[in-house]
């Protein structure tokens, strides 16, 4: 149980690491955000299929790939209808001259909160792969999770300083996006463990919840700018080494 909280603490404080980088570098380059955005995004997809979706299929016996199947897109059609409810990064922000020159702060709080809400997914990812047993692979996923999390919260800052929101209440905001994920991660470890018949299928649906992320989020964010191609290579540097440790600790 300390594993698990001291990783849900890490992937929630990823958020707030990469805000206090946003504080020092205010103006961050599309390039190197993409860059390392990709990185996280090749990470978090060797995590999802190696750490969960594979797993999912083990663990669920003779209807294992039903289940699978089902988990996985139960996963994107959750996050899907959040998207619908409340659009993420790249729908509210746009390019960051946009968001740094006309940011409103209705629009901003929007943005922190969508942050908020993707953010609790992505923990119960991180906790339910806890939840299977294998603290090699789930601290695999909470690792591309939390990478994920640092260039977002990079970009929190820029927009929030822009709409006039103080330095602190910055801070504080970046601050509950990482809590929120804390949250995640503990509910997805003992809803797992409380009821492990759900296991294969919660596997498959954190699987899926990462990988609508990836596709419908990050890919699209990181060939946005002019970046695609070292983002493309960034993505299979960030698979590669999650693949080559996978089987160094398996």
């Amino acid at each position: 149980m300390t594993m698990v909280l001291l990783t849900a603490i890490g992937v929630g404080g990823a958020t707030v690491f990469g805000s206090l980088i946003g504080f020092l570098f205010k103006k961050i380059s599309h390039r190197f955000s993409d860059i390392v955005l990709s990185f996280a995004a090749g990470v978090m997809l060797a995590a999802a299929v190696l750490g969960l979706i594979l797993p999912s299929i083990e663990y669920g016996g003779k209807y294992g790939l039903v289940f699978t199947v089902a988990g996985i897109f139960a996963g994107a059609i959750c996050l899907n209808l959040i998207d619908k409810l409340v659009p993420h990064l790249h729908k509210l922000v746009g390019a960051e001259d946009e968001a740094h020159n006309n940011a409103s702060l209705s629009k901003v709080l929007l943005f922190v909160t969508a942050i908020a809400i993707h953010n609790l997914p992505e923990g119960i990812a991180a906790g339910v792969g806890f939840g299977a047993g294998d603290t090699s692979q789930a601290l695999l996923i909470a690792g591309g999770i939390a990478l994920q999390n640092i260039p977002e919260g990079m970009v929190i800052i820029g927009p929030m300083l822009a709409a006039g929101v103080s330095p602190k209440k910055t801070f504080i905001c970046a601050m509950m996006t990482g809590l929120v994920e804390v949250a995640g991660t503990l509910i997805g470890y003992f809803a797992v463990s409380l009821a492990s018949a759900i296991l294969p299928f919660a596997l498959a649906f954190a699987g899926g919840t990462m990988l609508y992320v990836i596709s419908d989020e990050m890919i699209p964010e990181t060939h946005a700018h002019g970046a695609q191609r070292g983002a493309t290579y960034a993505l299979l540097v960030g698979f590669c080494i999650m693949l080559i440790s996978d089987i160094l600790l398996g």
